[in-house]
């Protein structure tokens, strides 16, 4: 069974600000979503699901599924703040969304094959597609709990224009993730990969160092291990009172490699992540699609 491709485009880029899953920096118009896409079937995928809020439901369909639909098959799914299991409500106060796993959760009434996570708003490049879509292509059919991540090298995701937070991965022998620790400011400082600690004092973290890009390989199973969990963290009152509490994916993937549940490989890729985190990254990443092309990489015209 041919994996899916699942992109999460339902949040807003405040830092960058504005819709940036939607912004052309290809030569014709191309968002980072078409180039994600076009890896992806290139690497073997067979469907693409996106999750997206309603409010530009009608934006999304006329600039960005229209050029699909007649290529692979396509669902959207929907992310909302009242998209809760019974029994809960949205606490009075609350207007940001639930978080990445909350995202997740939306796409398990249409997603029931192996299926890869990605951000909209991240190139990933041609060699992470083809990692995780190997490893999902190749599990047993029916398998559960053995998941992977593609960890990618600290030194290929800075940004010129300001820190990033990336989820620095530790692994064990088996290359089996054993905890995924955010780190909200990560830059190079006198020429060093630093990150900013607890005490606010910055510390050198290694050139290679596989960090999470939000680039996630799980199997169904993995919707109803969310379902039981996103419960348990809307029970808790932490969680209620505080407006801006998020069901993040490390959040479920911790919980699960802690428990023994589940497994996640960690694998390698070479590929060099770029994106738009400040809308100063915005020329740099033309300019790097511009590059590919020149080199072939990618057709001037995707679709």
């Amino acid at each position: 069974m041919k994996p899916t491709l699942f992109l999460l485009a339902a949040g807003m880029g405040s830092r960058y600000g504005g819709l940036k899953q939607l912004d052309g920096l290809g030569p014709n118009g191309e968002t980072i979503m078409d180039y994600s896409i076009y890896d992806a079937i290139k690497a073997g995928f067979g469907k693409i699901v996106w999750v997206i809020r309603r409010d530009f439901e009608q934006q999304f369909r006329e600039q960005i599924l229209s050029k699909y639909e007649d290529k692979i098959p396509c669902e959207l799914c929907f992310q909302g703040l009242d998209a809760l299991p019974e029994g809960f409500s949205v606490p009075e106060g609350r207007v940001k969304p639930w978080g990445t796993n909350h995202a997740v959760l939306m796409g398990k009434d249409v997603i029931k094959e192996p299926f890869c996570v990605i951000n909209c708003d991240d190139f990933y490049g041609r060699d992470a597609f083809m990692t995780i879509g190997k490893f999902l292509s190749n599990l047993p059919e029916g398998s559960q709990n053995k998941y992977a991540m593609v960890g990618f090298r600290c030194c290929n995701t800075l940004s010129e224009n300001g820190s990033v937070a990336r989820g620095v991965c530790v692994y064990d022998d088996n290359h089996h993730l054993t905890d995924v620790v955010e780190r909200t400011e990560i830059m190079r400082i006198d020429g060093t990969i630093s990150f900013k600690d607890e005490q606010g004092e910055w510390q050198p973290l290694e050139e290679n160092v596989p960090v999470s890009m939000n680039m996630w390989g799980f199997t169904p199973d993995y919707f109803a291990h969310s379902e039981a969990y996103f419960k348990e963290f809307l029970s808790n009152p932490k969680n209620i009172e505080n407006l801006k509490a998020e069901f993040f994916i490390p959040l479920m993937v911790n919980k699960l490699i802690n428990d023994g549940t589940s497994t996640v490989e960690v694998l390698d890729t070479t590929s060099k992540w770029f994106g738009v985190t400040y809308a100063a990254d915005r020329q740099g990443t033309v300019d790097r699609i511009a590059q590919l092309i020149a080199y072939g990489v990618y057709p001037e015209k995707l679709f």
